[in-house]
């Protein structure tokens, strides 16, 4: 079992805190483009869209399954559109997504195929990359 940082502090402040990773901010050009691209194309979830003030403009969108979300739109972020590289989400099968990303008009690798998982990536259309790893099955490993 891994070791945290935090392991030698529990002994004396009690059960360590979890932490769960709740939004992750996208860097887009265009705002209407990347909720059409992530909302309609990919199919995931527009939780909000606001305008709190001028150029400032609030987009959360969040995965089917996904307890995190991300954010993009106006004002929110200093990074440069297209420089969010590799955010892996985890899928059930990657040969399925890569045949719903291709039938949405998504360019998307081949399955790249490692010992610790199956592999598909893809781009929005501002370049920001997105890796969708299916899991090994580990139920049938030895220990």
């Amino acid at each position: 079992m891994a070791r945290s940082a935090l392991d030698g502090e529990r002994s004396t402040m009690g059960a360590v805190m979890e932490y769960r990773i709740e939004l992750i901010f996208v860097p887009v050009s265009d705002t209407d483009r990347a909720k059409a691209f992530y909302g309609e194309r990919l199919g995931w979830r527009v939780d909000h869209d606001q305008t709190v003030q001028e150029g400032l403009r609030f987009v959360q969108v969040t995965p089917p399954g996904s307890a995190c979300s991300i954010a993009f739109g106006e004002g929110l972020t200093e990074d440069a559109p297209g420089s969010l590289r590799n955010v892996q989400v985890v899928i059930d099968d990657a040969d399925a997504a890569h045949a719903e990303l291709r039938a949405a008009g998504i360019e998307a690798s081949e399955v790249d195929e490692q010992a610790w998982g199956r592999f598909v990536g893809f781009s929005d259309p501002d370049g920001n990359r997105w890796t969708l790893q299916q899991l090994p099955d580990y139920s049938s490993a030895t220990s």
